[in-house]
C-alpha cells in the first residue's frame, strides 16, 4: 500500500506583536502572572482585514515553494480552522484560487485545536487510499477575533497565525497512523458560541483531562508507529499552554526530544499551532532530516488526535 510523508513546510505570523505589558494595560493581569500561569510573553495578532484565508495562503504559498511541486499537481487541499468568516467558498477553496491549484478538491475542517492533526491523517488517509497525490494541509486561526478582551482568563491566551505541510505520495509510510478520538459528554469545557461568537473555557477541567488522561493516548500513538518515547526527536504537542505542555511531554517519557513551546512567543494559535512550532523547529534546523516526532493535538470538543511523522 502506498503511503505518504511530509514533504515541506511553511508557516506566517502577522507583524502586530501584543506583549504582556500592553494586555496589562487593557485588564487586570500583569507580565507575571500570565507567565506565571501559562508561559506566554508576547502573541501576533491580524489587521482587522488580514481574513483566515489571507493568512493560509501565506503559509501554503511557502510550504508549496519549499516542495518543489508545481502548483497543478495539488489535487487536495484541507485547512483545519474554527475561525474562518466564511461559510462558502470555504477557505480551502479561497486558499486555492489564491495559488492558482488547478482542480483540487477543497475541505475545511473544524476540530478546533487539534484541527491539524485530524487534517493530515485525513490527507494520509486519501493518498493511501488512491484518492490524492499531492495534498497541501493548513492550520490557520484568527483566534484574536473570537477573543474577549475583557476576560482576563482567556484574552492573555490567544494569537494568530497559519503553518502549512505539502504531503506527497511514498513508498515507504512517512506519517504514521493516528490516534484520534473524543470526550463528547465534556464538549463544552472548551467553546466557542454566541453571537457574535466568544471563546471561553473551563481552564481547570481543561488541566485536569489534559495533563491525566493524554500522556498514556500520546504513549499509544508512539507504539502504533514503532517508536519509543525516548527515541523521538522531537514532541510538537499543540501549544495551549506551558503548563500543560511540560508535564505531558514529562508524562510522556521523550527524554531526548526538543519539546516545542513556542506558544511563549505566538500564544495559543489553535489548529495552527502544530505545524506554526513544527515548521519553525525545522527552519532553524532543529531536527535532523528523516528524524521521529511526535505530533499530538488537544483541546476544543475534548478530542485530539496524533501521529508519528519524519522530519522532511
Amino acid at each position: 500500500m502506498t503511503g505518504s510523508r511530509v514533504l515541506a513546510l511553511g508557516h506566517y505570523q502577522p507583524a502586530r506583536v501584543l506583549t504582556n505589558d500592553e494586555l496589562a494595560a487593557m485588564v487586570d493581569t500583569s507580565d507575571e502572572w500570565i507567565r506565571s500561569r501559562v508561559g506566554i510573553r508576547t502573541r501576533r495578532i491580524a489587521e482587522p482585514g488580514e481574513t483566515v484565508a489571507d493568512m493560509a495562503t501565506e503559509a501554503g504559498g511557502k510550504a508549496l515553494a519549499h516542495s518543489g511541486l508545481a502548483a497543478d499537481e495539488i489535487d487536495l487541499v484541507l485547512v483545519a480552522t474554527c475561525t474562518a468568516d466564511d461559510r462558502s467558498p470555504n477557505t480551502a477553496a479561497r486558499v486555492a484560487a489564491a495559488l492558482g491549484l488547478a482542480t483540487p478538491a477543497v475541505m475545511d475542517v473544524n476540530v478546533v485545536c487539534s484541527g491539524f492533526t485530524h487534517a493530515l491523517a485525513s490527507a494520509d488517509h486519501a493518498i493511501r487510499a488512491g484518492a490524492a497525490t499531492n495534498a497541501l494541509v493548513i492550520g490557520v486561526e484568527k483566534f484574536t477575533s473570537v477573543t474577549d478582551w475583557t476576560d482576563r482568563t482567556t484574552c492573555v491566551l490567544t494569537g494568530d497565525g497559519a503553518g502549512a505541510a505539502v504531503v506527497t505520495a511514498s513508498i515507504e509510510p512517512e506519517i504514521g497512523p493516528v490516534v484520534w478520538g473524543s470526550v463528547p459528554g465534556m464538549g463544552h469545557a472548551v467553546r466557542i458560541e454566541g453571537t457574535p461568537s466568544r471563546f471561553s473555557q473551563e481552564g481547570q477541567s481543561v488541566y485536569r483531562w489534559a495533563t491525566t488522561q493524554l500522556p498514556p493516548i500520546a504513549r499509544r500513538v508512539c507504539e502504533r508507529a514503532g517508536i519509543a518515547p525516548e527515541d523521538l526527536a522531537a514532541v510538537v504537542l499543540h501549544q495551549a499552554n506551558l503548563r500543560i505542555i511540560e508535564p505531558v511531554a514529562r508524562k510522556l517519557g521523550a527524554v531526548n526530544a526538543v519539546v516545542a513551546t513556542d506558544v511563549t512567543e505566538s500564544g495559543n494559535t489553535s489548529a495552527a499551532s502544530i505545524p506554526l512550532a513544527l515548521s519553525k523547529l525545522v527552519e532553524r534546523g532543529e531536527i535532523p532530516s528523516g528524524a521521529p516526532i511526535l505530533l499530538f493535538g488537544f483541546g476544543g470538543n475534548l478530542s485530539y488526535a496524533g501521529q508519528v511523522i519524519r522530519c522532511p
